[in-house]
């Protein structure tokens, strides 16, 4: 006696095609939306820069809108003046082919690093095919926008932002939490502190951070290893946030045994993009170089062990509240394992000295020209 579907695996189907459709519908919609802004802004740019017309018709047009068009809204004088930025900032922009481009170190640091080249200082990578401009832009919403446009000056910073928010699929709220966390501004002046055997990899370099910020946790100024795991998990939504999309939790405290001993890897996520598992160790101190030999265990463990044929090789991110560059770059040069070294930060970083940090080092990385 065959038994009947139930009715949610019966109607789930159509339920999941209105879905979709939803999905589809607000994406034309937005797509359509952004090409009008990019339109009107031409219009407007073209005209005031042939001047034909002032600022102040710009005005009058936005007046206009409204009398013969009752109920349109986003067509005030301050928006009509977004579009034409928003033209302005993206009509000659070309998009960095190679963006995952080699970062140099920070005036100061240890190491020999190459300069960015044309001040395109990005780590987001492209899908490979040749992109245009209008293509990517169409991917956010004019909310996003508004905010990149608002808070990043120079083009490479827009594209960065631009890219990673539809990588990730920022909220509006993210982008802005990210923007105030200075990310930019802390990729181009302290990349990720990798070992070799990351380094050959430019795709988890593109994906690891140098600091990571859990202002969320609000942690005490005096907190205990525990707090912060706790927290961590506590938060598991807002730290996989901060981790990147392709996160995905395996488990805390993770039981490894060698030997008949039995140890806990503090946090093991799987990571999609790069088809493997990343162990984290979670240190409230500084970094010391003993610290990397647990962590070259416990990955050997998880590959031996855990790892799935079809995965790539386990790897390792020790979350320390401080570290010395120099000694993490000695620690990492002569490891065999996949290991990065980096800090978590539980307040967000002065955003006024990093900019100003960053225009110091480009005037002294970028050959004259390139710093736009």
């Amino acid at each position: 006696m065959s038994r009947k579907p139930s009715v949610d695996a019966a109607f789930g189907e159509i339920a999941e095609l209105i879905a979709s459709a939803k999905v589809r519908a607000v994406q034309t919609v937005n797509a359509t939306l952004i090409d009008l802004y990019w339109q009107v802004g031409a219009i407007i740019s073209r005209k005031i820069e042939a001047a034909e017309w002032g600022e102040g018709v710009v005005a009058q047009l936005a007046v206009y809108l409204a009398r013969s068009q009752p109920g349109l809204r986003g067509f005030t004088r301050r928006n009509l003046f977004r579009m034409r930025q928003f033209y302005e900032a993206w009509r000659d922009h070309e998009l960095v082919p190679a963006v995952r481009a080699q970062i140099p170190k920070a005036a100061g640091s240890t190491g020999q690093g190459a300069k960015v080249p044309a001040a395109r200082a990005l780590l987001v990578p492209s899908s490979g095919k040749q992109e245009k401009v209008a293509a990517l832009l169409r991917q956010l919403s004019w909310t996003h926008h508004r905010t990149i446009l608002g808070q990043c000056k120079r083009p490479e910073e827009r594209e960065f932002y631009l890219r990673l928010a539809i990588r990730e699929r920022w909220s509006s709220r993210e982008l802005d939490r990210q923007l105030e966390g200075a990310l930019f501004e802390r990729t181009v002046l302290s990349p990720p502190q990798a070992s070799p055997a990351v380094r050959d990899h430019a795709d988890a370099l593109a994906i690891f951070k140098d600091a990571y910020l859990v202002e969320f946790l609000d942690l005490p100024r005096d907190h205990a290893e525990r707090d912060l795991h706790r927290g961590l998990l506590l938060e598991l939504r807002d730290f996989l946030s901060e981790l990147g999309r392709d996160f995905c939790f395996v488990g805390t405290e993770f039981p490894v045994q060698v030997g008949g001993r039995d140890f806990a890897l503090d946090l093991l996520f799987f990571h999609r993009g790069l088809n493997c598992l990343v162990a984290i160790e979670l240190k409230v101190g500084r970094f010391e170089p003993e610290y990397l030999g647990k962590l070259g265990f416990y990955l050997e463990a998880l590959d031996r062990d855990v790892r799935k044929p079809h995965e790539q090789p386990a790897i390792g991110v020790l979350l320390c509240a401080s570290k010395d560059e120099e000694v993490v770059e000695y620690a990492l040069n002569r490891t065999l394992s996949p290991a990065l070294i980096a800090e978590y930060r539980t307040r967000l970083p002065d955003k006024k000295l990093l900019q100003a940090k960053l225009h110091e080092f480009y005037r002294q990385n970028v050959p004259d020209g390139d710093d736009t």
